[in-house]
């Protein structure tokens, strides 16, 4: 789900959706009106789910879309591909604590070598959840 916000009410750290990702915005810098046209802003993100660099140009005036993701609690079941370490990733499975549903999101890389014991069977953590997209936090 998304909504729409006009430009200049966007702040650094906030969300934006950057070709049709959901990226937190890192940096965003307005110049002033010119003699032919209105003030743009200069909006540079990081993607939420996937980590990519991306930036967008708009008016101030003009509308962009803004996700709306949602922070939830589950509980670790399983962890499958234990021991790994570099290998492809190990994934948790999550129950949802709020509608009891179940899935499968990948643990981070730095989540894996700091803070292994925290994505434990049995422990209660917090994901991001957007249009389809999970994230371990």
């Amino acid at each position: 789900m998304k909504e729409l916000a006009e430009v200049r009410t966007l702040k650094e750290g906030r969300y934006v959706v950057l070709d049709e990702e959901p990226c937190t915005i890192t940096s965003m810098t307005t110049s002033k009106p010119g003699k032919h046209g209105a003030a743009k802003a200069r909006i540079e993100g990081i993607g939420v789910f996937d980590g990519q660099k991306r930036t967008a140009i708009h008016p101030v005036t003009a509308k962009i879309y803004v996700p709306v993701i949602e922070r939830k609690s589950g509980q670790v079941l399983s962890v499958s591909g234990e021991g790994e370490g570099e290998g492809e990733g190990d994934t948790a499975q999550i129950m949802d604590l709020e509608d009891y549903s179940t899935v499968e999101i990948k643990i981070p890389g730095e989540l894996r070598e700091k803070e292994r014991g925290k994505v434990d069977p049995g422990k209660e953590i917090s994901f991001l959840h957007y249009e389809g997209q999970y994230k371990i936090v």
